[in-house]
């Protein structure tokens, strides 16, 4: 029994925006980045690489705010952030605010795998990814036109800086191991170093085997009050609720009575995927070893 779920973001969307060449692009995105975790998983992997290599295409891909697609920050620089976390041992690694680093989850795995701590920031965070040789990307690999457009929109008083950002995944393994994934490129004209809740674990991302693995995107600043991952766990753990159950309280209830937009994606110790959003849209994707799967935006 395996299965793995991603997601490309929550947030504000206008189908009108969404040009057809655009929609089948990022469905395409969306199921290499299923498969690319889905053949870990069937060649007996551990959901940890799944996740990882998941989250890797995502952040490769330009369409969504992670890596390549990242936004731009008010003095127009990419600001990146990250986390992963290992349901098996409750080990866990993250990064925050770094630059040019061409896969935010890749160090923050390194973090995991090969320190002692768990949460960097950097600029100390890149000295760290030097160390450990992983590769960085000159600042126009990060630079695209939607982006930059976007910030330029927000600065003059135009649209909206909750658009759609961060992707993530979450996986089961068939040694019934349990991870989660987060990686973005924070908020559109973002200033004085701000940071969300991807990089922060229990917030953005959590995984236990005990239960479930989780990654959410959405308002960042919600879901930091209302350690939105972790409250997943907590319910499914302490008051009995089902994986489906937990979250659609925590998304539709507790999120939505502090005014949080968003969505996560989780699953349990049986396999079961839920991909729950109370905001327009949330880009999706999924698969298990039942050969149930696909893709969605809406």
């Amino acid at each position: 029994m395996f299965a793995i779920a991603v997601h490309g973001g929550a947030g504000v969307m206008n189908r009108s925006e969404l040009s057809p060449d655009k929609e089948k692009a990022i469905h395409q995105s969306l199921a290499d980045a299923v498969e690319a975790g889905y053949q870990v998983l069937a060649k007996g992997g551990p959901a940890l690489d799944a996740v990882e290599q998941a989250v890797r295409v995502l952040e490769d891909a330009e369409h969504f705010n992670a890596g390549r697609g990242s936004v731009f920050t008010s003095d127009e620089r990419h600001e990146m952030d990250a986390s992963i976390m290992d349901g098996k041992t409750l080990k866990a690694g993250a990064v925050a605010g770094v630059k040019n680093v061409r896969n935010p989850i890749t160090l923050a795995r390194t973090v995991m795998d090969k320190s002692d701590y768990v949460l960097l920031m950097a600029p100390g965070a890149e000295d760290f990814a030097r160390q450990h040789n992983l590769p960085f990307e000159p600042d126009e690999y990060f630079f695209t036109q939607q982006r930059y457009q976007e910030l330029k929109k927000k600065q003059s008083g135009e649209g909206d800086s909750r658009k759609i950002g961060t992707v993530g995944a979450v996986a089961l393994d068939q040694a019934g191991n349990v991870a989660a994934a987060t990686s973005t490129g924070g908020m559109t004209n973002k200033t004085f170093g701000r940071l969300g809740d991807s990089p922060v674990i229990g917030a953005g991302t959590y995984a236990n085997n005990q239960a479930c693995a989780v990654s959410c995107t959405g308002d960042g600043e919600y879901f930091i009050r209302a350690v939105a991952a972790y409250d997943v766990y907590c319910l499914m753990v302490y008051k009995g609720l089902s994986l489906q159950e937990a979250c659609r309280v925590v998304v539709h209830e507790k999120l939505k009575a502090i005014e949080g937009d968003g969505g996560l994606i989780a699953v349990d110790r049986a396999g079961n995927l839920e991909l729950a959003f109370n905001s327009e849209g949330m880009y999706r994707g999924w698969r298990n070893d039942r050969g149930e799967g696909g893709t969605a935006i809406f």
